[in-house]
């Protein structure tokens, strides 16, 4: 993987990354790659649907009631019958996607910079 252009720091400041709570997850008879999520992004932003192709990998109950990271502020994206209002964030590696899982102490909404 090749190392991505510098950015100047105004770049970064208009991503919206944010603490999510899964409050639902399930796998779309319709897809064979996605998971649906609803996440709960505290009063500020509120609930919002985020498709994710991680489910060769993870399944609903991996998600459901955790928290993590997602950007908040992507344009909305069609992906198969279903709409993603946002992206979770995940490491690449060779041979999955990880992701990364935020304690229960830091409440839904909450911005990471």
């Amino acid at each position: 993987m090749n190392v991505k252009p510098t950015i100047e720091y105004p770049d970064f400041e208009k991503l919206d990354i944010r603490v999510g709570r899964v409050v639902a997850a399930n796998a779309p008879d319709w897809s064979r790659k996605l998971i649906e999520m609803t996440v709960d992004f505290g009063p500020e932003v509120g609930q919002r649907t985020i498709l994710s192709g991680i489910k060769e990998w993870y399944q609903p109950e991996d998600l459901q009631g955790k928290h993590f990271p997602f950007i908040v502020n992507l344009a909305e994206r069609k992906m198969g019958q279903g709409v993603s209002q946002g992206m979770m964030m995940m490491a690449d590696s060779d041979e999955r996607p990880t992701i990364f899982e935020i304690g229960d102490g830091i409440n839904p909404g909450t911005v990471i910079r």
